[in-house]
C-alpha cells in the first residue's frame, strides 16, 4: 500500500510595517544595543499598531499572501490550525476568523496554544489529517501579537518579542517528501518560569490584576534559557539520530528564534555549521509560535525539493519539539 506524507506545497508570511529599534528601546527602558545585540542578536522587531487590530490582522495577511503565490481556491482548505498565544479574543477561536477573512467557508478551524512550539504541534497535528487521508488541504498558522502582552517597561522582556506571522499549506503526496517524523514534548513545572498570571479563568481580569501588571509576560531568563538549551537540542539530535541525518546531509536548521545564543548551541549539538542555519532573529525578535514559519517564507527562494530541514523550537508549558521535513518543491 502505498503510503502517503504531508507535503508543504506553500508558504505565505506578514510582519508589520512598524520598526521597534534596540536604539528606541534605549528611550523607553536601561538597555542598550550593545546589550541586546550581544545578549540576544535582535537588532530590531515590528509592532502591529492601530486600534482593533489583533492576531487575526497578521494571519490574514499571511494565508493570503500564501494563497495568491500557489493560487489556492480557498474553498477547497479542509482545515485551519492557528498556532497562537495571543488570541484576538478568549472565544472564539482566531482560526475561525481568519478561515472566514480569506474565504476558507468549507474548513473547519481551531487555534492551538502551545507557546513558541506551537507551530510545530500544529504541523504535526495538520500533517496527521493529511496523513489519514481525512483532508486534502490543511493550512497550519504560526503567529503572535506579543506587544499586546508586552510590558515596555520590564527591560527583561521587551527587548525580545515582536509581532508577526506566518503560514504553511499541507498536501498530500505518496513521494519521499513532506513532514517525515517528528519528537514534541511538554512539562507543565515549566509554569512557574514563563507564564502570564491574569487573565485566564484561574485569574480572571479585574481592577487589581491590571493594577499589580499582571497580564504582561513573566519570564525568569536564567532558568529559561537552561531549560532550552538543553532540550531543544537534545530533542533535535534524537530526532536527527533516529532519522540517520548528520552534519552532511541536514541541508538547513530552522530553530525557533528566541535567543542566538540558544540557536548557536542546538547548531552545535547536531553537528551544523552557521551557514546551514536560518536565522531572523536580527529583525524580527522572537514572533514566538511565528518564529519558524517565518524563517521558511523568508529561505523559500533558497529551499530545493529533498532538502532536509529540522525545525526546532522551545517555549512557555514547558513545550518542545522537533519536526524532520523534507521539502517538496524548487520555489
Amino acid at each position: 500500500m502505498t503510503r502517503i506524507r504531508a507535503a508543504i506545497t506553500g508558504v505565505g508570511g506578514y510582519v508589520p510595517e512598524y520598526i521597534l529599534t534596540n536604539q528606541e528601546l534605549e528611550t523607553m527602558v536601561d538597555t542598550s544595543d550593545e546589550w541586546i545585540t550581544t545578549r540576544t542578536g535582535i537588532k530590531e522587531r515590528r509592532i502591529l499598531k492601530g486600534e482593533n487590530q489583533g492576531v487575526s490582522v497578521l494571519g490574514i495577511a499571511a494565508v493570503k499572501d500564501m494563497l495568491a503565490k500557489t493560487g489556492t481556491d480557498p474553498k477547497e482548505i479542509d482545515c485551519v490550525i492557528f498556532a497562537t498565544v495571543t488570541a484576538d479574543m478568549t472565544f472564539p477561536a482566531t482560526a475561525n476568523i481568519v478561515a472566514s477573512a480569506v474565504g476558507a467557508t468549507n474548513a473547519f478551524s481551531f487555534d492551538m496554544g502551545a507557546a513558541c512550539s506551537g507551530f510545530l504541534y500544529g504541523l504535526s497535528a495538520g500533517a496527521s489529517y493529511i496523513q489519514s487521508g481525512m483532508y486534502k488541504k490543511v493550512v497550519v498558522i504560526g503567529g503572535d501579537k506579543m506587544s499586546a502582552i508586552m510590558d515596555y517597561s520590564d527591560r527583561t522582556t521587551c527587548i525580545i518579542f515582536g509581532d508577526g506571522a506566518g503560514c504553511v499549506l499541507l498536501e498530500p503526496t505518496t513521494e519521499e517528501v513532506g513532514v517525515m517524523d517528528s519528537i514534541l514534548k511538554s512539562d507543565g513545572a515549566g509554569e512557574a518560569y514563563l507564564h502570564m498570571k491574569a487573565g485566564g479563568s484561574r485569574m480572571p481580569a479585574s481592577h487589581e490584576t491590571v493594577d499589580k501588571r499582571q497580564h504582561f509576560v513573566y519570564q525568569e531568563g536564567s532558568a529559561v534559557f537552561k531549560f532550552a538549551v538543553t532540550n531543544m537540542a537534545d530533542v533535535s539530535a534524537q530526532l536527527a539520530t533516529r532519522n540517520n541525518l548528520n552534519a552532511d546531509n541536514i541541508n538547513w536548521l530552522v530553530p525557533h528564534q528566541a535567543n542566538k545564543r540558544i540557536i548557536d548551541a542546538t547548531a552545535q549539538r547536531v553537528g551544523i555549521t552557521e551557514d546551514k542555519v536560518m536565522m531572523n532573529i536580527e529583525r524580527y525578535g522572537n514572533t514566538t509560535a511565528g518564529t519558524i514559519p517565518l524563517l521558511l517564507w523568508d529561505y523559500e527562494k533558497q529551499l530545493k525539493k529533498g532538502d532536509n530541514l529540522l525545525l526546532a523550537a522551545f517555549g512557555g508549558g514547558f513545550t518542545w519539539g522537533a519536526v524532520y521535513v523534507k521539502w517538496a518543491y524548487n520555489s
